[in-house]
């Protein structure tokens, strides 16, 4: 879906799918160089808000990464986190002794990021390491060590690329704000 097909429901566009797309391309080469080739890394993608985010950096990886997922639930159907964290779907492999590297949508408040790095880092990793396609420097409630970030966005509440509402707009391609009557 394209921001044009739903104009009345925006305020905005802040991104748009070529800037996304020409990001992540960067983002890729950067990730293959520094695990030298994709060599023992995995990536662990975080649901749902993270699969296009997923999708779209494996494609622009150079060679083959395994990947896996885990959900969390931070979010109620409202615009602001929680701070409660709940794992609603783990791991499949075992990661003791691999390099992990955790994809994100976006990076809020940080409290759900901090809980699940916390939570991979008791597991005996190599290292883990994380990739967020957006971040909101001002809505941070807690400091994250973030390796790759995307772009830094305004602390707005926004939609698209994997990003929801009440589980809609997930399929816009590009990161905007939504209009306040979708809201309020």
């Amino acid at each position: 879906m394209d921001a044009a097909d739903i104009q009345d429901d925006l305020a905005r566009v802040l991104i748009t799918e070529e800037e996304i797309q020409a990001r992540l391309a960067e983002l890729a080469e950067q990730v293959w160089a520094h695990y030298d080739d994709g060599q023992d890394v995995l990536l662990v993608g975080v649901l749902k808000g993270a699969v296009m985010v997923m999708a779209d950096l494996m494609r622009h990886l150079p060679g083959s990464v395994p990947m896996d997922w885990m959900a969390v639930s931070s979010y109620g159907s409202g615009t602001k986190s929680s701070g409660v964290v709940r794992i609603l779907k783990d791991l499949d492999a075992d990661i003791t002794g691999k390099h992990v590297l955790i994809v994100e949508d976006i990076i809020d408040s940080g409290l759900t990021l901090s809980w699940i790095r916390a939570n991979l880092l008791s597991r005996s990793p190599a290292s883990v390491e994380i990739l967020t396609l957006l971040r909101k420097p001002d809505a941070a409630k807690v400091e994250i060590d973030t390796r790759w970030v995307g772009f830094d966005i305004p602390n707005e509440f926004v939609v698209g690329y994997g990003l929801d509402f009440d589980e809609g707009y997930r399929n816009l391609r590009e990161v905007a704000t939504l209009a306040p009557h979708v809201y309020s």
